[in-house]
């Protein structure tokens, strides 16, 4: 039995950061080293950002709020509110995001109505109430009081994948299921001006923003496109539970985001997807294939290094001449939605996976023009690719998201066309 997402949709809010802006806005902050600002702009410079979205309507220059709270305009300072603060504007926004992208989802649904949802399946981390947005969601979009709820919190930008597990598993286990499954992330509520070069980094990739689909047995209707959710993988690298975290603090959540994560996911991203790859053969052959091709591809670096030492010439450009590693990865899956962490993260992934430029688009596109919005992101990236001129009926896709652990989630699917 094929168990298909249908129907993805996405939200952001209306208040645009135009990351150049508010580059210059935290390297003025009064109280960072000189190291910081740099820091800061090398960070925000080097994103691959140029715009994001938040729920904060002060965070604009030309704000007139009379009693600021995150940002004061005239002296362009970034204020410290505490953590009760942050959470009661989550708690006032996100409901509307949640609301707004499970009603787009019900909508862009043909043949489905309110009714017919069996189950919720809520994801975030960036705030708590209760009862929460799935008890919002049967509330507001007027679902059956016996809709059945769940809420994954605090997993981190890897948890849109583990609720489409979870609602994979509930319709595989009754075939008449049909379940609502929303992500929504107020990350920019968090951000904060600091030294610590984890909080820069932080502060130059997160925004706000929410994305739904539709997971049930049903196959899409004529002119629809939608993905069939294969399989699912979970795998926790060996190094890292220190350098990608997130905590509460007094004054909102601290995130732990390390330099070192980029090199964490080269060295582990071919292992990681291995027992992915272990359920079906030629894919297996194809993750082989580009480790064969990789290590060749050093062996010659090596050895031609060695020559240009020993003759004291040679061209750089010749350096590498083996077969791109990973290229038979890249020919037997046609799209990759890989989360855009941030762009070193999708520069090693492209790398080491030997994918090519256009198969990190859908990645690089939702970054630049939305930032990291923890868990909604890889929606976000499905979504492109499915809406894409070059998405054909029966092409493979492979979902990756990273989080804190350090987790690699991973998913094939498959485009299906009604």
């Amino acid at each position: 039995m094929a168990v298909t997402l249908r129907a993805l949709q996405t939200v952001v809010p209306p208040t645009v950061l135009v990351q150049e802006q508010v580059r210059d806005i935290f390297a003025a902050q009064p109280g960072l080293s000189r190291l910081a600002q740099r820091l800061v702009t090398a960070s925000f410079n080097l994103s691959g950002i140029d715009t994001r979205h938040t729920v904060i309507e002060e965070l604009t220059l030309d704000s007139q709020a009379p009693e600021p709270q995150f940002f004061d305009a005239t002296t362009q300072r970034l204020l410290v509110p505490g953590t009760r603060v942050r959470n009661e504007l989550y708690i006032e926004q996100a409901t509307k995001l949640f609301v707004e992208a499970g009603r787009r989802a019900l909508a862009a649904c043909p043949g489905l109505d309110a009714s017919d949802i069996t189950h919720v399946v809520t994801v975030s981390c960036t705030g708590f109430y209760a009862p929460g947005p799935d008890y919002m969601l049967v509330r507001e979009l007027g679902l059956a009081p016996s809709t059945q709820r769940y809420h994954l919190g605090f997993m981190g930008c890897y948890a849109a994948m583990p609720a489409l597990r979870t609602a994979k598993q509930f319709v595989l286990a009754d075939p008449s299921a049909v379940v609502l499954v929303v992500s929504a992330e107020l990350c920019s509520l968090h951000l904060r001006t600091s030294s610590d070069p984890d909080t820069i980094v932080a502060s130059s990739l997160f925004s706000d923003g929410a994305a739904a689909g539709i997971v049930s047995s049903r196959a899409p209707v004529a002119g629809e496109t939608a993905l069939n959710l294969d399989h699912f993988e979970t795998v926790i690298t060996p190094v890292g539970e220190g350098d990608m975290a997130w905590k509460i603090g007094d004054e909102g959540f601290e995130m732990v985001l390390s330099s070192y994560v980029p090199h964490i996911i080269d060295e582990h991203i071919e292992s990681a997807l291995a027992p992915l790859f272990g359920r079906d053969e030629s894919l297996t052959l194809a993750l082989a294939a580009g480790v064969v091709a990789e290590a060749d591809a050093v062996t010659v670096q090596a050895q031609e290094q060695q020559s240009q030492s020993v003759d004291g010439g040679g061209s750089p450009g010749q350096v590498l001449t083996a077969a791109t590693p990973g290229s038979a990865l890249s020919t037997a899956i046609a799209h990759w939605a890989i989360h855009p962490g941030g762009r070193s993260i999708l520069d090693k992934t492209e790398a080491k996976l030997g994918l090519t430029e256009a198969q990190l688009v859908p990645s690089r596109e939702t970054l630049r023009t939305n930032g990291n919005m923890s868990s909604a992101t890889i929606l976000f990236v499905m979504k492109e690719i499915l809406e894409g001129a070059a998405t054909a009926d029966g092409d493979r896709v492979c979902a990756m998201a990273f989080g804190p652990g350090l987790t690699v989630e991973s998913g094939l699917m498959t485009v299906q066309r009604g």
